[in-house]
């Protein structure tokens, strides 16, 4: 029990206290304390198996698309610590808190799908499942990052701790709550 105790994530923040206010996302964020976020693939195969894998490894996993951080894991590691370490200095609060609300304040609750009725196709309003408004508000909060960091001369770790920060207070100045927001929109006219 003491051994679990002391695992820390990167050696540095202690996931044991983090809380997840939004009940319906509650069993999509893991929490699992972990020093590595580095899973190596192991669920996969598994149906839903990405609900067991640590929340800081999902945005690592974000971080990796096409390009320049293309299948480099550890590059997105440290990108990520590195951000992780920024919202503390920022913040003074557990970063993994942080993380944890900015992924509550991005993910929408509605959005559109398109139903064919008839031969005629119209847009209609559905509940998001709590899987997917965290896998939108990570992806939210990591195209975020990407969009201001090739738009300006700052390295992409304190673009994605400016996207954390302002996400996880909810400031309607932050990219990821404002695709929520215009997502959210939408689907009110389509019901």
């Amino acid at each position: 029990m003491d051994f679990v105790a002391d695992i820390k994530l990167f050696g540095k923040w202690d996931v044991s206290s983090i809380e997840v206010r939004d009940l319906g996302l509650k069993s999509c964020i893991g929490l699992a304390p972990v020093n590595v976020p580095h899973s190596c693939g192991r669920h996969e195969h598994k149906r839903f198996g990405k609900l067991s894998i640590n929340i800081v490894e999902r945005l690592a996993n974000r971080m990796m698309r096409t390009g320049k951080n293309g299948g480099k894991k550890t590059l997105a590691l440290n990108i990520v610590s590195a951000a992780l370490e920024i919202v503390q200095l920022k913040t003074g609060e557990n970063p993994v808190q942080v993380l944890v609300r900015a992924i509550e304040n991005s993910a929408p609750r509605e959005e559109v799908t398109r139903i064919s009725y008839g031969g005629i196709s119209y847009p209609q309003s559905v509940d998001a499942s709590p899987l997917r408004r965290v896998d939108l508000a990570l992806r939210f909060i990591t195209d975020a990052a990407r969009q201001s960091s090739f738009s300006s001369n700052k390295p992409i770790e304190e673009c994605l701790a400016d996207e954390i920060a302002l996400a996880g207070t909810g400031d309607p100045k932050s990219y990821s709550i404002q695709k929520r927001e215009e997502i959210e929109r939408i689907a009110i006219s389509a019901r």
